[in-house]
């Protein structure tokens, strides 16, 4: 509150009730932008129940062709349940939109981008033994996630990004991720090929 008053009493003492004035209005555009800015900082997802069926979100920035790191998330999908329980697997791919694309209006390319790192990923799946869905996502990895898992109640969410460097915002959005995730998350960091 004081600080919402405070300039603006001190604009009206100072300079007379134009400066007052303007100060008010400089104050309201700056709680405007703060409040349109603001993100829900909500939990995301449902905790996971013990005796429910694995449902694993597979969140996938780059496509997934590693042997090593399709063998990590095969065993995630399976858990430790016996083959064949029925797990369900959704693998998630944000259409990433370059700054002017978006300006343009020009989503298809990424779409596109999004779409052929699902095919790989999936089909890398399918040869371990992995029957999955696969969607594209909103190019907000957090938002991505918020919105899959208001249709697909998962238990578990796996983000599988490459480095810092490869990936910039990865990273950010794997510590909010892991802040607001209800379910079981991890982070897989791939660099290069080979999965860290």
């Amino acid at each position: 509150m004081l600080a919402i008053a405070v300039p603006i009493a001190l604009a009206f003492y100072a300079g007379g009730p134009g400066l007052g004035v303007a100060a008010g209005a400089l104050v309201a555009v700056a709680i405007v932008y703060l409040a349109v800015r603001a993100q829900p900082r909500r939990p995301l997802g449902a905790p996971p129940d013990p005796a429910s069926r694995r449902r694993l979100l597979i969140v996938v920035s780059r496509p997934v062709e590693d042997e090593g790191a399709i063998a990590a998330l095969a065993r995630r999908a399976s858990g430790e349940a016996p083959a064949g329980d029925g797990s369900e697997v959704l693998v998630l791919a944000p259409a990433r939109i370059g700054f002017l694309d978006r300006w343009a209006s020009d989503v298809e390319g990424a779409r596109r981008e999004a779409q052929q790192n699902l095919v790989i990923t999936v089909a890398s799946l399918a040869k371990a033994g992995v029957a999955a869905q696969a969607r594209v996502g909103d190019e907000d990895l957090v938002q991505a996630v918020e919105d899959a898992l208001g249709e697909f109640e998962a238990t578990d969410v796996v983000l599988v990004s490459g480095a810092d460097d490869e990936d910039p915002g990865a990273a950010k959005a794997a510590a909010e991720l892991g802040d607001r995730l209800r379910p079981r998350f991890e982070h897989v960091v791939l660099s290069g090929r080979a999965a860290r």
